[in-house]
This record gives structure tokens, sequence and C-alpha cells, in this order.
């Protein structure tokens, strides 16, 4: 008999998708053939199932607030201090484990503990942080575009964008040198380093060049909570059009009150998940939930609303509804880029929020646009052309 082998899964519980992503992996995994264990901290406990073969260990990760707060202020998340912490507690987690792979999802500390611990790693990503892709990176949401204008900060920011991102890996390199492992290019090395690399999209979407042969594409991870549907779902209007509208766990929720003056101003169904992060209530022709099953809902509406995240416009692309990012970290104006740049949706700034008109006509236009919807059907099919679950299971298998 075939022996067990054992893989750990690292969850960085910084946001909902960090935690979601590898445990949706983690679960497809045979249990006849692997011995599964997942170290997360707490935080997003309610998308563990309470019956499982999956063997969980607590960590510890900065907590979502004060990640948050670094993207939206342009900061280190992670400083020499904390990096250390984490991989003292990663190595002592897989020596008390001593598994055959491990599997992590931003949790960036592995790019330095796994290869001290000896153990093949995979990693977990999205392709447009991929050294391979192009090099088009937008300007975030930052405060100096309030007094210098977007042109400008703009500029500025493109000029000094190669030295921000190694600044960013700085505090990991001085780790790398300390334990005398080579040190990274920059943050886009940081971000995606493993043994192996599995990108979380489709090349059609996020193309790349010259891509090694250690770094593969898997598909798209779609996922929503496994909750009913509201009371209220079944007695809305059919004959008006749906709008969906999260911000997630990391968009900026305190802009959800405007986007919804605006949204609300339309002959439509204005369904709101707060993800627990507003006290929005509902009103009129407003909907509101602290979670809903997104992909069910998607499915009958015309439009996503989000932060721009892969999490929620891809759910939208997988089912041919085009996306409205509203984005306000890299990020999200990463993945919003490469989702204009194949008109399957639109990007807002999320400084611009304010702004009434700007939202709605732009929301008017994906509504009303026949290509939008065109090229999301288009970018569906291309989704589902993979299933990010039986590839990985192919991948693990392979090695």
């Amino acid at each position: 008999m075939p022996q067990t082998k054992r893989i750990l899964f690292f969850a960085e519980a910084v946001t909902l998708a960090h935690v979601v992503r590898p445990l949706v992996l983690a679960q497809s995994l045979d249990p006849k053939t692997y011995d599964v264990h997942f170290a997360c901290a707490e935080g997003f406990d309610f998308v563990f199932p309470e019956n499982s073969n999956i063997t969980r260990w607590p960590i510890k990760s900065i907590p979502s607030e004060q990640f948050i707060n670094a993207l939206a202020s342009g900061a280190r998340f992670y400083d020499k201090k904390t990096l250390s912490s984490y991989i003292k507690d990663d190595i002592e987690l897989i020596n008390k484990i001593k598994p055959d792979i491990i599997v992590g999802d931003f949790r960036l500390s592995l790019a330095i503990s796994a290869p001290l611990s000896h153990t093949p790693y995979i990693a977990l990503a999205n392709a447009h942080w991929s050294p391979y892709s192009q090099e088009n990176y937008p300007l975030p949401d930052h405060p100096m575009t309030r007094f210098l204008g977007y042109t400008i900060t703009n500029f500025f920011f493109q000029l000094i964008r190669p030295f921000v991102f190694k600044y960013h890996a700085h505090p990991h390199n001085q780790l790398r040198k300390q334990h005398h492992l080579e040190p990274m290019g920059d943050l886009r090395q940081v971000y995606t380093y493993g043994d192996y690399t599995l990108y979380l999209d489709v090349p059609e979407l996020i193309p790349t060049q010259k891509l090694p042969d250690n770094h593969h594409f898997i598909g798209p991870l779609i996922w929503s909570p496994d909750i009913p549907l509201p009371e209220w779902f079944e007695s809305l209007d059919k004959n008006k059009q749906k709008i969906y509208v999260t911000l997630g766990s990391s968009g900026a929720a305190d802009k959800l009150p405007e986007i919804m003056s605006v949204l609300s101003e339309f002959n439509a169904n204005i369904l709101v998940a707060t993800a627990s992060r507003s006290d929005i209530k509902m009103a009129g022709n407003v909907y509101v939930a602290d979670y809903l099953p997104g992909t069910e809902v998607i499915r009958e509406c015309d439009l996503v609303v989000c932060n721009g995240g892969s999490a929620t416009a891809y759910q939208a692309l997988s089912e041919g509804i085009p996306v409205l990012g509203i984005a306000s970290n890299m990020d999200q104006y990463l993945t919003m880029s490469y989702i204009e740049q194949t008109t399957t949706g639109l990007i807002i700034r999320s400084e611009q929020t304010q702004e009434g008109i700007l939202l709605k006509k732009t929301a008017s236009e994906l509504l009303n646009t026949p290509e939008y919807k065109t090229n999301a059907k288009t970018m569906k099919v291309l989704f589902h052309k993979h299933n990010c679950c039986i590839e990985f299971n192919s991948f693990i298998e392979s090695i």
C-alpha cells in the first residue's frame, strides 16, 4: 500500500481570499492519499467545515486592520522583526509536522523558512505579480494625488516604482543574507517565490513571457460561502436589473455609503454583502446582508461592483458578468487593469467615489454596452476550461 504523503498548507489570514484559496485546495485532496495539515491564524473560522480530515494548527498573523492600513499607506506589511518571528514559527511547525510538501498563500516568510527547512515549497499567487508578466503597474491610491493630481503623481510613481518594489523586499533580503540565501530582485520575487509557483489565473487574461518550467497556470479558484439565500431574494422584482455590490474584506468599506447613494438611483435591485464591515441598512431598492452566496447571486445579476480584487472579480467573470472595480490598493488595480484590457469591466479609483456622476456614468456604460457582456461571456468560457482543484491535484501527483 502506498505511503500517505503529508502536505502542510500555510495561509496568511490578512484577507479572506488568502485563507479560502489554500483551504479549498487542501479540501480537494484525497485523505486516503494525503495527510493534510493547515496552519492559519484565527479570524476567518466560519469558512472551515465542522467535520474535516484536515488537521488545523494555530499560527500568528498580523491583524487584518494593520495589513489594510499598510496597503492604504504604501507601508511595508512586515518589518524585519515580524518576519523573523514568522520564520521562527514556520520552522517550528515544519519540524513538528515534517511535511513532504509545503503550500503557502501570501505567507511571505516561507520564502526563507521553506528552504531553511529543506522542504519543497509551492507558492500560490496571482500572475499579475509575476516577474514574467508585463511591467505595467498602475498608481494605487495615494494622498499626494489630492495635492498634485493623478497625472503628476503617477509620473513620479512610475519613476520611483522600481525603488519602491526593492524597498518592500529589503527586510526579506536582509534575512536571506543573514541565513546565507541568495537575495531576491524585488517585491515580485518575494510574492511569487517557490520551488514551484502556481498562478490562480488564466493566461488569456494575464499574459506572461518566458515563464520558467516551475511556474504554472492552474486556473481561477472560485469560491463563495455555503450559506442560504436570504428570504428577500425570492421577492425581488424579476423585471428589474440586479447589481451585486461587495467591497469584501480588503476594500474601502468607508466608501460604501457613497457608492450606495449613487447606485440606489438606478431602476435596479441593489444586492449588498457588507462582509460585516458596514452598518448600511436595507431601504427602497437596496437589499443588505453580511454575506451572500456570491456565485449563486452573481449568476442572476447584470453587473458586479467590487473592490477589484480577483476573488469577487473572478466570480463575476466565471458567470459572464461585467465588473466595476472600485480599487484602492495595488493588487486591486493590477487585477482590474487586465480586466479593462479585455473589455470585461471598468475601474474607478476609490478616491473618486465622491464623484457621483463618474460612478453613475461608469455603471451605466457597463449595464448598457453589449460589448462588456459579450466579452465577459467569452472569459467565462476560458475560465471554465480550467478546474483549479483538478489541476492542483494533478500537479501534486506529478511532483
